[in-house]
């Protein structure tokens, strides 16, 4: 509770009191016990150096509260990263199908099977946007078209998906933005799945449950063909 509370107003914990100076002194303009529902909990108000902060999630049950927490780390997470990489791309779909547009523009230049690749590589991006579609309640066929006739101009590159009304927007005019860093692990992540897959050459099933080591299926050790068991 000290440490918490050192964080909480900017101050700096002094073993000796004779130590004690200016500097190590935390400021607050309210400190008090409130009762939040059957617990009582300390608040810190008004603190100038605060190091950390306290955020209380409240629901009716034990899941709400869990999904608002699983919610709320995201969201952190999440302008954690734009914070720490300095990069932004647009959501709703708008970076995977200027990706794919651009794979597809390229393709032709590759020639050969590696231009098989790249454009399987281009319909699995959209993939994403699609099934953003689907979740929303909308034609992912359609919004794909939509997209793809979007981005076909030279400044539609952030043109994505508006979920609450089925329009194709510029998501950053929306404020729908996300970290570059995540979508690129995402997308590394995603291709050496894939990779891993394709180099597998043959695989092995698993015998049946009850099969017997040797001889027909199902034989016990011991027994010969043609032969019956006594009861």
């Amino acid at each position: 509770d000290m440490e918490k509370l050192a964080r909480a107003t900017g101050g700096r914990i002094v073993s000796n009191i004779e130590d004690l100076q200016p500097g190590d002194l935390g400021e607050a303009t309210l400190v008090e016990e409130r009762k939040v529902g059957e617990d009582k909990m300390v608040f810190v108000e008004g603190a100038k150096n605060a190091k950390s902060v306290t955020i209380l999630i409240r629901g009716g049950f034990e899941r709400l509260i869990a999904e608002g927490e699983r919610a709320l780390r995201d969201s952190l997470s999440a302008v954690a990263d734009a914070v720490k990489f300095g990069k932004i791309v647009g959501g709703g779909g708008a970076v995977e199908i200027e990706v794919a547009k651009r794979l597809r523009a390229i393709a032709p230049k590759v020639g050969g099977k590696q231009q098989l690749a790249v454009e399987a590589f281009a319909k699995a991006l959209e993939a994403l946007p699609s099934t953003l579609a689907e979740n929303a309640g909308l034609d992912a066929l359609e919004m794909i078209m939509k997209l793809r006739a979007a981005h076909s101009d030279s400044n539609g590159r952030f043109m994505g998906i508006n979920v609450f009304n089925g329009n194709i927007e510029d998501m950053f005019n929306l404020g729908v933005i996300e970290p570059a860093a995540i979508k690129l692990n995402a997308v590394k992540a995603a291709t050496e799945a894939a990779t891993m897959i394709l180099r597998i050459d043959d695989f092995i099933a698993a015998s049946k449950v009850g099969a017997g080591k040797e001889g027909a299926p199902g034989k016990k050790e011991g027994e010969k063909e043609g032969e019956e068991k006594e009861d």
